[in-house]
């Protein structure tokens, strides 16, 4: 299922400075074990001496990096506008909706940290995240020209009523499959990518960068869904409103992912001796210069930065490396989200609160507008009255939308002043707090301007959620880091779980959102025979997720 808001966004537990590793055989292998132990002791130290924090970012670098999740939400916001539409257009039966929207939130939640893990380990030579990021738009793209053009390209191969109805059906059911899979996976690489090669003040501004663009995408995707392309002349020269959108969502996404993958560079996983002077390399005759490997993905600068996430020494420790790479499988990923700390643990139990709360809302809101709000009826004939009246609250619905869209943007950018003032738990707690006042009155009190008003309150709350849960994670990265630095530790096990994975494991809670609320809210609407039931139970979620953010989510002072 999807929804322009649900961006998921959508992340790290790697010490930006260099943890070097060496197996207990090396050390000891030595003239004497004192000797193995020296070495090591004395690489962890030259480790901490060269370690640096990432470069400040530019503006304009963060503001390119931050494209991305412009291209994507504009490309969220029409599919919001024409997907059912289209899905009504080719005659899909009612029966299966639910596979439609079920099918791609249940793999993504399955997935997602499947591909932050492997991710963590990507050799490719533009990085670890990059790869990941540019494959998931193209399957984007390709996903939308196939829920947008699939009808008219099968109308143009076939003449057989029966084979049409079938191809249109099956190619369009694929092509929102695949965007939703590839939209909601594309947000877990994103993020991961701005904090590998961002400090940590950076982070917290490339975030904001990220919540405020993902508004605008969002905006600027409903306007031009609301404006009737074919009665204009490009709607008239390109066919129909369909292929207008396709024109606008691939050229806005190409665009943007092609900014983005161009922000600030990544540097894959190679030989670390090329970037050190020669004098810091060890003199160990078992720990030769020509046998260290780095693992990162921060690009060594001009004035000759580089900061290596982990170096594998010697060629014992190449081949412990290469099978340990080869032993990624799901055991391991298992493994790694079992072990979380229970503070991210909280956190993720927040984010899924938070979303349920939000998506309950999302998905019903149009509906809510055209029967609750102005008392239309869907289900009526399409020329009677009550038809119309139903689309015209639909429309009205839109245009809520496109307010929540801006607020949010707005919102992020406050964000930053008052975040100085409330903190991160003032601010999660605020969010969900609004939001779930703002749909209570909604429900209780249906009002087309009151309404109307409220749904800017949705921005504050998808602000919220695109932001502080991921501020919290670079916090709680941060903290390790320093603990770290001052047990002077480095083992194995303080590297073994990867930015992508928290990323991943963060983000994958959109989609079992997704599937809670997919699954659950229909039967309840069914149940309670109106949609109003959906606004009231977003309002209850999200006012006991105030009380979890405030009692269980650990903030860092």
């Amino acid at each position: 299922m999807s929804n322009p808001a649900w961006s998921t966004d959508p992340r790290t537990r790697r010490s930006w400075w260099a943890c070097w590793m060496v197996p207990h055989s090396v050390v000891m292998g030595g003239n004497s074990g004192q000797t193995g132990i020296h070495t090591y002791k004395s690489l962890t130290e030259e480790c901490l001496s060269d370690s640096v924090d990432p470069p400040k970012r530019p503006t304009g670098r963060l503001v390119m990096h931050s494209m991305a999740m412009f291209g994507r939400e504009f490309c969220y916001a029409v599919e919001a506008a024409y997907v059912t539409p289209v899905l009504l257009s080719v005659g899909l039966p009612k029966s299966l909706y639910s596979v439609v929207w079920l099918l791609s939130p249940i793999l993504g939640f399955l997935l997602q940290p499947v591909v932050g893990l492997v991710s963590d380990h990507c050799q490719s030579r533009w990085g670890r995240r990059r790869p990941y990021i540019l494959t998931l738009a193209v399957m984007m793209l390709f996903g939308m020209a196939l829920y947008l053009n699939g009808d008219t390209v099968i109308a143009a191969l076939t003449a057989d009523p029966r084979k049409k109805l079938i191809w249109a059906i099956s190619i369009t059911m694929m092509g929102v499959v695949l965007f939703d899979f590839a939209a909601d996976f594309i947000d877990g690489p994103i993020k991961a990518y701005l904090f590998d090669v961002c400090s940590h003040q950076d982070k917290e501004r490339g975030l904001h960068y990220h919540a405020l663009f993902t508004g605008f995408g969002g905006a600027l995707g409903y306007l031009l869904g609301a404006i009737d392309w074919a009665h204009l002349e490009l709607g008239r020269v390109l066919g129909t409103e369909f292929q207008v959108m396709f024109f606008f969502s691939a050229l806005v996404l190409t665009l943007c992912i092609i900014i983005h993958l161009c922000s600030i560079p990544e540097a894959p996983i190679r030989d670390i001796a090329k970037d050190i002077p020669p004098q810091k390399a060890p003199q160990n005759p078992l720990l030769s210069s020509d046998k260290i490997f780095e693992y990162g993905s921060i690009e060594k600068v001009k004035n000759g930065y580089v900061n290596p996430e982990l170096a594998m020494l010697g060629g014992k420790n190449k081949n412990l490396a290469e099978k340990a790479q080869r032993a990624m499988t799901m055991k391991s990923l298992l493994k790694a989200l079992v072990s979380m700390p229970s503070h991210y643990r909280c956190l993720c139990i927040s984010h899924l609160i938070g979303w349920t709360a939000f998506l309950s809302n999302m998905l019903f809101f149009t509906d809510f507008m055209g029967q609750i709000v102005y008392g239309g009826d869907p289900y009526s004939a399409h020329n009677s009255t009550e038809f119309l009246i139903y689309q015209r609250g639909v429309e009205v619905g839109c245009w809520s939308l496109c307010i929540n869209s801006v607020f949010s943007s707005l919102y992020s950018y406050v964000q930053k002043t008052l975040v100085s003032y409330v903190g991160l738990k003032g601010l999660y707690f605020i969010g969900y707090l609004l939001f779930g006042l703002g749909t209570g009155f909604i429900g209780l009190f249906p009002n087309v301007y009151s309404t109307m008003v409220l749904c800017s309150l949705f921005g504050v709350m998808s602000s919220t959620l695109y932001t502080v849960p991921f501020n919290l994670i670079a916090e709680y990265h941060r903290e390790e880091e320093e603990e770290r630095r001052q047990a002077l530790s480095g083992g194995p096990d303080s590297c073994g779980r990867g930015k992508g994975v928290d990323c991943a494991a963060l983000t994958s809670m959109v989609q079992l959102a997704q599937i809670l609320v997919g699954g659950g809210l229909g039967l309840l609407v069914n149940t309670a025979g109106s949609v109003i039931v959906v606004v009231i139970t977003a309002s209850a979620v999200a006012l006991i997720g105030c009380c979890f953010v405030a009692l269980f989510v650990r903030y860092v002072d």
